[in-house]
């Protein structure tokens, strides 16, 4: 009854997107890829309304319910049936009387299934699309018959865009790069962005930011930003990685293909926050920093932020508190040792939580990390209690798992201000909570 009840909404919300996106007529930049999609639509939104009058998908609503939720400007309204026909009520009410409405759209698309984004490119037409990294072991393979089959999915969405528009790509993932080999739309333009000059818009002279007139924690990232031989610099403040600069450049790619100056790029960068639990800082207690990037886990992200652990060089530890990767199928031992493996080169102590991270502790014993210094856990909320008990002044805590073990649990026992978990952490609304 619930998946009756689920696909009519799916439905009847998809009918509304659809004529809402006939009468407004608004333009769309459509971000997708298995990496940074959240954190690069926040930071297009930052720099697009600049200039245009622009709605951003929440959170990450990027799904076949949350991408008509954001043509709508409405809210997820979970189990309750009476808030979902309000949603319906509302939706009508935007197609029958004339409202105000945003100039663009960037949207989050995302594909948990074979044909999740085929299905939504068969009814949104794209100005700007936006593909990201496509990392060789993506989050969801396991739903797909292939590697490859989960590329082709992703590059569905260039047969979206419309003649003229444009197609932005991340030059640094050769998978990614090659689609600009697959047939576009007609006329479209075919914009690369990544960190070498060879790419149309690129940053580069990586720098970690610290506190002001302090050698102590870091506070975020500072690069060059260069587009057709003119640069500038930019912060990044509240993220750290070199990763954490994929969006931001993406955003400047999409600034630039649609007129957006240099000098506006930079101001709408400078207030773009990174969304939480992606490579976000954070105080712990006893004067610790943690980098939260408990949102999801994919191999090539938690190797990305095992190198940003790195990057913290802590007076004390580096502790690396890691949990299940999900939905990798048959290559999931593999690929949870070979996380193990780095973590071994990065990491003074590490914490794995839930059954699959067995073998990240198993990868990390391999490649010559002590027995004592690895601790396994079934739970995030057992690895939390213990793991406050454990902290020392001055280390430097990773927290990073799939959606469904909760690692934001871990890191709301050792923030320092635990008051902030609704405004700072990952899934803190009530619906997720009660889980």
């Amino acid at each position: 009854m619930r998946t009756i009840f689920k696909s009519i909404i799916v439905w009847i919300l998809q009918m509304e997107a659809k004529a809402v996106l006939r009468k407004y007529q608004p333009k769309v930049v459509a971000i997708t890829g298995s990496v940074g999609k959240t954190s690069t639509k926040d930071a297009v939104y930052a720099v697009l309304s600049k200039k245009f009058h622009v709605r951003k998908s929440e959170k990450s609503f990027n799904s076949e319910v949350g991408v008509p939720l954001t043509i709508l400007g409405l809210g997820n309204a979970w189990g309750n049936p009476l808030h979902w026909l309000q949603n319906i009520i509302d939706g009508l009410s935007l197609i029958l009387t004339t409202h105000s409405y945003p100039e663009w759209l960037v949207l989050e698309v995302g594909a948990d299934r074979p044909g999740d984004i085929k299905s939504l490119s068969s009814w949104i037409k794209v100005d700007v699309a936006i593909i990201t990294r496509l990392p060789e072991v993506p989050v969801h393979v396991e739903f797909f018959d292939s590697v490859e089959a989960v590329i082709e999915e992703k590059a569905s969405l260039m047969d979206a865009v419309r003649p003229g528009g444009a197609i932005l790509l991340y030059a640094d993932d050769e998978r990614t790069k090659k689609l600009q080999q697959r047939l576009p739309a007609p006329d479209a333009r075919i914009v690369l962005f990544g960190f070498s000059d060879e790419t149309d818009v690129w940053a580069s002279k990586f720098e970690v930011v610290r506190e002001e007139g302090k050698e102590s924690w870091p506070i975020g990232m500072r690069a060059n930003i260069s587009v057709e031989g003119e640069s500038a610099p930019v912060q990044i403040i509240g993220s750290l990685g070199t990763h954490a600069f994929l969006s931001a450049v993406a955003a400047a790619a999409a600034g630039h293909v649609l007129g957006v100056s240099l000098p506006d790029i930079v101001a709408g960068l400078e207030g773009y926050e990174p969304p939480p639990g992606r490579v976000r800082i954070l105080p712990g207690i006893k004067d610790t920093l943690i980098l939260d990037d408990t949102y999801n886990a994919s191999p090539a992200a938690t190797i990305a932020a095992l190198d940003a652990l790195k990057l913290t060089a802590p007076k004390g530890r580096a502790i690396a508190v890691l949990g299940d990767m999900l939905e990798l199928g048959r290559v999931s031992v593999e690929e949870h040792r070979k996380v193990g493996a780095k973590a071994a080169q990065v990491a003074d102590l590490l914490i794995v939580v839930g059954v699959r991270a067995r073998d990240i502790a198993m990868g990390a014993l391999d490649n010559g990390m002590k027995d004592e210094n690895i601790l396994q856990f079934e739970d995030s909320q057992k690895a939390g209690a213990e793991l406050q008990n454990m902290l020392l002044d001055h280390d430097a805590i990773l927290v990073k798992g799939s959606q469904s073990v909760r690692m934001e649990r871990v890191v709301e026992e050792i923030m320092q201000e635990p008051e902030r978990a609704g405004e700072l952490l990952v899934r803190q609304d009530l619906e997720w909570k009660k889980r």
